[in-house]
């Protein structure tokens, strides 16, 4: 599953009307009015304010607006651009400043789709994955190995405490954990402690970056 965890905009201009898309993660139908409401104000003098949102696990609430534009020109594209890429919890808003030139049906179809990927691309979507969180125990002198075969795997290091010991909470995908757990006892020679594995929805970035999962809403 796909969700968005950081906004973003994008703009394309179509015979000199501006399409402005700005994308939001929303949780539930309230939040979604709100942000729509909040462009409404924001672009207070433009000629529409087309949207389009899923909310929850299986998309089961899907709605879209043309705000005035001519039907299934603008809120229905949006969404089958947030459907297409398969995002969940999302909100498009596009915004048009009339240009002064009619664009026809297909013309406002294509403008509006465009907007949205623009909107899309430019914002941070991450997938929720099966993961793990490993509480790990080491010397002090093991580091630097611990570190250096972490960011070699891509796996996150997510806290760690200086006390007796070492104490780290390390974050990884689910299925190379049993790989990572070889390395360490294999490099260590067993004195490396493992004392505690959680299963977890993790979000994964575009980059690899591994993000808990509350961070993500």
């Amino acid at each position: 599953m796909k969700m968005i965890y950081e906004s973003g905009t994008g703009e394309v201009v179509e015979k000199k009307s501006r399409f402005i898309a700005n994308v939001f993660q929303v949780m539930n139908e309230e939040q979604a009015v709100s942000y729509i409401n909040n462009m409404k104000k924001q672009y207070y003098d433009a000629r529409h304010n087309c949207s389009a949102y899923v909310c929850g696990d299986h998309n089961e609430i899907q709605k879209f607006s043309d705000d005035g534009e001519p039907s299934g020109t603008a809120g229905k594209p949006i969404m089958d651009i947030i459907i297409s890429q398969e995002i969940h919890n999302c909100l498009i808003v596009v915004t048009r400043y009339f240009g002064g030139t009619l664009l026809g049906t297909g013309g406002l179809i294509r403008a509006y789709q465009a907007a949205s990927k623009e909107g899309l691309e430019n914002a941070k979507i991450v997938e929720v994955i099966d993961g793990i969180m490993a509480l790990i125990d080491i010397d002090y002198n093991h580091v630097g190995k611990v570190q250096y075969i972490c960011a070699d795997m891509g796996i996150n290091i997510y806290k760690s405490e200086y006390a007796e010991n070492v104490h780290m909470e390390v974050l990884m995908e689910k299925d190379i954990y049993m790989e990572f757990s070889h390395k360490l006892t294999e490099s260590f020679s067993g004195n490396v402690n493992i004392s505690e594995t959680f299963d977890q929805k993790f979000c994964k970035s575009t980059e690899n970056e591994i993000i808990l999962m509350k961070n993500c809403e």
